[in-house]
């Protein structure tokens, strides 16, 4: 399948499921392929067809955009070297979780969230300790007798009442025993860290000097201003009196330059955010609801309130359902 195919079938899929998609970013370098919401659950996929493509930069600016926008960051792959992703999987690269189109499938159309997630030494899953202590204590066990029966230690099981998680054998080897289910799903929307410890958020990278003027100007208007590398936008600017948050774009004005102002536009109405690109010229104030400023007008703006006010009346943007 070309990847072109599966994008297309990856956003058929979120769109049956009932998400609001946006455009495909069809430009490089770029982070993730499409935006997508349902209700209050936003994320940012990348879709490939061998997640061995997913490098180191573009996970870290995945997980920066997730927390800018308070969305999740996804990767939907086939498979890795020679091997097609197990379903019903969560993988990580990089600190993103990564799984394939079925799991995808089950989870947002099937309402079936994955059980197994795949960690250095194999595939493992979420034990429910409070409900397993219940079980063994019903069964008038102790730690040991238990521990005994999974050829285990004694501090393994109390392990597992805590909280530790268990490797899919050990877990399938519970259940049987109790003839009960003591596992949780994999919560990819809300709690896929609580099962990966990565390393904190990654730095914002340095502003390209070429966009110094423009972030200079948004900073000096009380935004937080958060560079990106890989996006449609070069910027995420927040806005800290009221958490507006506005996605920033700077170049001559180009076809190529409109092209990111119409994507900029589809991405802001499903993350609800607006959207401004900052040109040398233009003969017009917008381009599909992303807000059009020259640099000469950026610069004579003499207060954040002027240039929130240019960006709200030239920006728009239908809420995403």
């Amino acid at each position: 399948m070309s990847r072109s195919a599966l994008v297309g079938n990856v956003t058929a899929m979120l769109e049956d499921a009932g998400f609001v998609v946006s455009d495909r970013c069809a430009i490089r370098p770029k982070s993730f392929d499409i935006a997508a919401r349902r209700g209050d659950d936003l994320i940012l996929v990348k879709i490939l067809a061998n997640i061995d493509a997913f490098n180191e930069a573009t996970g870290h600016e995945m997980r920066r955009l997730g927390t800018y926008l308070e969305a999740t960051p996804l990767v939907i792959g086939l498979r890795s070297r020679d091997e097609d992703l197990k379903p019903d999987v969560v993988y990580f690269r990089h600190g993103v979780p990564v799984f394939s189109p079925d799991t995808a499938y089950n989870l947002f159309i099937e309402n079936v969230p994955p059980l197994i997630y795949a960690a250095p030494g194999g595939l493992y899953v979420n034990i429910d300790g409070d409900l397993l202590a219940d079980e063994r204590q019903d069964k008038d066990w102790s730690l040991g007798q238990l521990a005994s029966e999974l050829g285990v230690s004694r501090r393994t099981v109390s392990k597992y009442e805590d909280g530790m998680n268990a490797s899919v054998e050990v877990a399938m080897a519970l259940e049987e025993l109790f003839e009960a289910p003591l596992t949780s799903p994999v919560d990819v929307l809300e709690g896929a860290d609580e099962v990966h410890e990565s390393e904190a958020t990654p730095d914002d990278p340095e502003a390209d000097p070429d966009d110094q003027q423009v972030v200079a100007v948004f900073t000096r208007a009380g935004y937080s201003v958060h560079p990106t590398v890989r996006s449609p936008f070069t910027a995420v600017s927040e806005d800290e009196d009221d958490s507006d948050i506005v996605l920033t774009g700077h170049s001559k004005f180009t076809k190529a330059a409109k092209k990111r102002a119409r994507i900029m536009s589809s991405i802001g109405a499903v993350t609800r955010t607006r959207s401004v690109y900052v040109v040398d010229r233009a003969k017009q104030e917008s381009v599909d609801g992303t807000a059009l400023v020259e640099r000469d007008e950026l610069a004579d703006l003499r207060n954040a309130d002027e240039l929130r006010d240019v960006i709200r009346e030239r920006s728009e943007y239908e809420e995403a359902a």
